[in-house]
Formats: C-alpha cells, sequence, structure tokens
C-alpha cells in the first residue's frame, strides 16, 4: 500500500495507492495475510487496528507523522478533565495510543458530517488547528476546543505563494487541502481531502490546477 505523499517510484510498485484512511480499508479489505504500508507511522498503525489478524509491516520506522506526535495521552487526558461533558474527535492523523483515549475518529472529508452527528455541544478535537477551524465555519453552534497541532508541511504553504503561482498560471483553479492556513483556504476554488483533489481534477473540464 502507498500512500498519495509517497515519491512516484515507491507508488509506481504499489499495488494500492490512496490516501491514509482508504488504503486502511483496502488492507482490511484484501485477502494478503502480510500487509506492507509505504507511509507514515499512524497510517500503519491504523491499518493494523481494523486488521488486527494481519501483519503489517513498516518499511521505516522514521516515518513519522509531525501532527500525530503533537497530541499524547497524558495531555490529552488532563484536557478531558477541564471538559468533562465534550466529545472527543480525533483526526486519523493521530496515534493508535491516542485514538484509544477518544469518542470517534473522522477524516477531513467527514469530519463536519462526524461532529454534526454528536449530541453533545462542547467538541475537543485534536490534533489540527487548520482543519479544526475549517470545521468551525460550517458548525458555528458547537463549541470547538481545537488542539493546538499543524501539519509543518501544509501550514508552511502561504497565500503569496498561492498568488505568485497564480500571475503565471491565471486560468489555474486552486485546489487546498483543509490543512492549509485560514487565509489560504480563503483565496482558495475548493477545499478537497487528497482524495478529492485527485476526484476533482480527473472531472473536472479545467485544464491546469494550483494544489495547495
Amino acid at each position: 500500500l502507498a500512500h498519495n505523499y509517497q515519491i512516484p517510484r515507491v507508488q509506481d510498485i504499489g499495488d494500492f495507492v490512496g490516501d491514509s484512511f482508504g488504503l486502511a480499508q483496502t488492507a482490511a479489505k484484501t485477502d494478503a495475510d502480510i500487509i506492507i504500508f509505504c507511509g507514515v507511522d499512524f497510517m500503519a498503525e491504523t491499518a493494523k487496528v481494523v486488521s488486527p489478524d494481519k501483519i503489517v509491516i513498516h518499511p521505516d520506522e522514521n516515518a513519522r507523522c509531525p501532527m500525530a506526535a503533537m497530541v499524547d495521552v497524558e495531555s490529552l487526558e488532563a484536557l478531558k478533565k477541564e471538559h468533562p461533558n465534550a466529545a472527543v474527535v480525533a483526526y486519523v492523523n493521530t496515534s493508535a495510543a491516542v485514538k484509544a483515549h477518544t469518542d470517534i475518529c473522522c477524516t477531513s472529508s467527514n469530519a463536519v458530517k462526524i461532529i454534526k452527528s454528536l449530541k453533545e455541544h462542547e467538541i475537543i478535537f485534536i490534533p489540527d488547528t487548520n482543519l479544526g477551524k475549517y470545521i468551525k465555519r460550517f458548525i458555528p453552534d458547537k463549541d470547538l476546543i481545537i488542539w493546538p497541532g499543524i501539519c509543518p508541511t501544509h501550514h508552511k504553504i502561504k497565500k503569496e505563494d498561492i498568488f505568485r503561482l497564480k500571475k503565471v498560471h491565471p486560468s489555474a483553479k486552486i485546489l487546498v487541502h483543509p490543512e492549509c492556513n485560514p487565509d489560504v483556504i480563503d483565496i482558495s476554488d475548493f477545499v478537497y481531502s487528497t482524495s478529492g483533489m485527485i476526484h476533482h481534477v480527473e472531472e473536472s473540464s479545467s485544464e491546469e490546477f494550483i494544489i495547495g
């Protein structure tokens, strides 16, 4: 299994290529007894969670997600004590240990739907600040307590970078991930998960895209 964010030659040898949760689902559906997961640590863990009877191999133990490492069980439990009536929603980009201390998990594409479905008014959302702020746009009636984590790669994309590309490619549509900064999201044409971006490009009549 090769994640979309792997370099092309790794994707080329993958039996399946996709986003983290989609690949975990694929792992569960395949009849293979052994899964090699080419991605970061939490992705391999998630595949193991949904396929407990399979052997999941992570090729490089140093391939880790900095954002997932920004939330730990002890700190989360301390926050839960401060907000005992809050539901805890974890983005899939978290460790298995942290997931075990949450109420429900979500992806970037279904986070709004998941949180809307909860009866609790107060929600602790971990670990991504930018995704949390994006979700908040659609559920102003919920009280979101947003964990102060970021994806360093998405976070360093600046709107000035997008504007610079737009000058060179004026007809390009701007597609960004909700892990980007709010001001980058504000200037985008569309906000999608990675798989959502791929699907949009496949179906779009546009010929140029700026991908954030």
